[in-house]
């Protein structure tokens, strides 16, 4: 109940702000004409003023001495009211994403929804409980498939060992996880290089449906000619079937048994939730190209928090100069956001 009531006392702030904007516009018309006279102290209009939505990046445009009722600046506020929604009555926050991106997945969902307005999607989001998961998996980051960046495997062979063969329990952390898919690779990589049995795979998803979904999953059996070859791309040797297992129909695949004991699966939110671990490698590239700045600080943070010393980040994008963390860390290959810490 007192998510709704927050829900509405936001509603009714927008409503407000455009009332007050239209209430001041018809007084600069007022002002305009010839027979009146300007009231004494009026504030000057800009025409360029935003009002902040949640101190994150997002906010609403102002209105300005001229009446605006353009698709996007609506568009906008439609946005806001439905991020504000979603975290109001579910508790998925998506306030501190980047906007352009974020309408771009909205949109997406729209055409494949068939819903002609956000707000006709909110509706659905907040009401229909299979719309609310399409959302969530429409806003998540791109499935992975296995062995699909032969560049970042090549990188993952070098630094395992080096990395995790000096701890006695060594953790690897696959925040936000891009699919089961994701985390089979990084457990066969481990069993190549001698690792698998005593490492803990973390892999964190940010919803339940989403975490369901990589819980059973399964290969259909005409995809493995193509993962084949993109296992012999990244490196692999041999034959990439030998580490699943078929069903009697001869259909389908999932990882070995033993290697997927290895892989621990959760619901967790990155926006949210607090350090859960100490992990002596935590791989968040696909995890934050979506958040905005301030959000991305906040996961940074988080994830120094978890990292144990001398553990590796492996990130989107390389630290810049600016950043607070910056300092702790040791890029450990050229041109590449792979870090070591250092402090």
């Amino acid at each position: 109940m007192g998510g709704m009531t927050t829900l509405l006392a936001s509603l009714k702030s927008a409503l407000r702000s455009t009332q007050e904007a239209e209430l001041n516009e018809i007084g600069g018309v007022e002002a305009a004409a010839p027979a009146a006279a300007p009231p004494s102290g009026a504030p000057a209009a800009n025409g360029q003023g935003r009002v902040q939505g949640n101190g994150q990046g997002g906010g609403h445009p102002a209105v300005g001495t001229a009446r605006r009722h353009s698709p996007s600046s609506l568009e906008e506020l439609e946005l806001e009211l439905l991020l504000e929604a979603l975290f109001q009555c579910h508790g998925y926050d998506y306030r501190g994403y980047e906007r352009d991106l974020v309408r771009r997945k909205v949109r997406r969902l729209m055409a494949e929804l068939s819903t002609a307005s956000i707000s006709a999607l909110q509706a659905r989001v907040l009401h229909d409980p299979a719309s609310c998961d399409a959302f969530l998996k429409a806003m998540y980051v791109e499935p992975a498939r296995m062995f699909d960046d032969a560049s970042e495997i090549a990188l993952l062979r070098m630094s395992l060992g080096v990395c995790l063969h000096g701890a006695a329990l060594p953790r690897v952390w696959l925040a936000d996880c891009a699919g089961a898919e994701q985390a089979w690779t990084l457990a066969i990589l481990l069993e190549q290089e001698q690792l698998g049995a005593r490492t803990e795979i973390y892999a964190t998803i940010a919803s339940d449906a989403l975490l369901t979904e990589a819980l059973q999953a399964s290969l259909p059996m005409s995809h493995l000619g193509e993962l084949q070859g993109n296992y012999i791309k990244s490196g692999g040797v041999g034959r990439l079937i030998d580490y699943f297992e078929v069903n009697a129909e001869g259909t389908r695949a999932v990882l070995l048994p033993h290697l997927r004991e290895r892989i621990t699966w959760a619901q967790y939110n990155l926006v949210t939730d607090a350090s859960f671990n100490e992990f002596q490698m935590i791989l968040a590239a696909r995890a934050l190209p979506d958040f905005g700045a301030p959000l991305r600080e906040r996961v940074l943070r988080l994830f120094d928090d978890s990292l144990a010393q001398s553990g590796m980040l492996v990130l989107d994008r390389p630290f810049g100069d600016g950043e607070p963390l910056a300092r702790q860390y040791k890029q450990v290959f050229p041109h590449q956001p792979w870090y070591k810490r250092v402090a």
